[in-house]
């Protein structure tokens, strides 16, 4: 049976309709992202001092360093956790290396490895600038060697080196991390395309198949506690059991285990 010319042009008519509809809201989805995101980097404290001077370096010179609303996050964690003892993968300029320096305070040590020659040079001169060399202990080379060797107690760990080798550094570090302890990971949305928002790159499908890895190890794993905040380029917050918690784990496990 032939349609009528009414009711074919109703037809495209609807179409049209819907999917112009469905444009608009992915269109508004977009819009509310990005303004939520202007609204609140306009009340947000600005950056002052060195910090204000490292953020401009690095917007001019294309050094990739923690955004704003990443920064403020992790100087409230920072001061909330009471950390003293800070281990950084990843120094580049600096910036987030005086972030931590700035919410511990007096007292407060900075662990930061960086494999760059030109980011540890930059990091130094500007650890000095603010005051802070005696706080920091520089540790130049591929962070997948040193932390074989290296030994502390940290209260807090924040990952920020290569991309692809996050569980490898994890699996590095967590026996450095003290229970009750903070590891911060950043960039674990890697632009989007984790998430599948953004087409995955061909030459980044290795990263991003390795970090939706490493964000499943962590969260299932059994010594931390997780949480995924989406904001930045994406941030996961794990806390580390302490030793009562973890044994109450195991029991649970076993208990489970016996019964089936």
């Amino acid at each position: 049976m032939k349609k009528s010319k009414e009711t074919i042009n109703n037809t495209i008519n609807n179409t049209i309709s819907n999917t112009s509809n469905e444009c608009e809201k992915e269109n508004r989805e977009i819009i509310v992202r990005d303004h939520a995101k202007d609204f609140l980097l306009d009340i947000l404290p600005k950056d002052r001092g060195i910090l204000k001077e490292l953020r401009d370096y690095g917007e001019e010179h294309h050094v990739p360093i923690v955004e704003e609303e990443v920064a403020a996050l992790i100087k409230v964690l920072t001061r909330t956790s009471g950390a003293k003892n800070v281990l950084e993968i990843g120094t580049a300029i600096g910036y987030s290396g005086c972030i931590f320096l700035e919410a511990m305070g007096e007292g407060g040590k900075l662990t930061t490895i960086e494999r760059n020659e030109e980011m540890l040079r930059l990091a130094g001169e500007n650890f000095r600038k603010a005051g802070r060399e005696n706080s920091v202990r520089i540790l130049p080379g591929d962070a997948l060697e040193i932390l074989h060797y290296l030994k502390g107690d940290y209260d807090l760990i924040f990952l920020d080196g290569a991309k692809g080798h996050y569980r490898e550094m994890l699996d590095l570090t967590i026996s450095l991390l003290k229970p009750g302890g903070l590891l911060i990971s950043d960039n674990i949305l890697f632009k989007g395309m984790v998430t599948g928002e953004h087409p995955v790159k061909r030459r980044k499908r290795t990263i991003v198949n390795r970090m939706r890895d490493y964000l499943k190890y962590i969260c299932d794993h059994p010594l931390l506690d997780t949480s995924i905040i989406p904001i930045g380029d994406g941030v996961a917050l794990s806390y580390r059991k302490n030793e009562v918690e973890q044994k109450g784990l195991s029991e649970r496990i076993e208990k489970k285990e016996d019964s089936e």
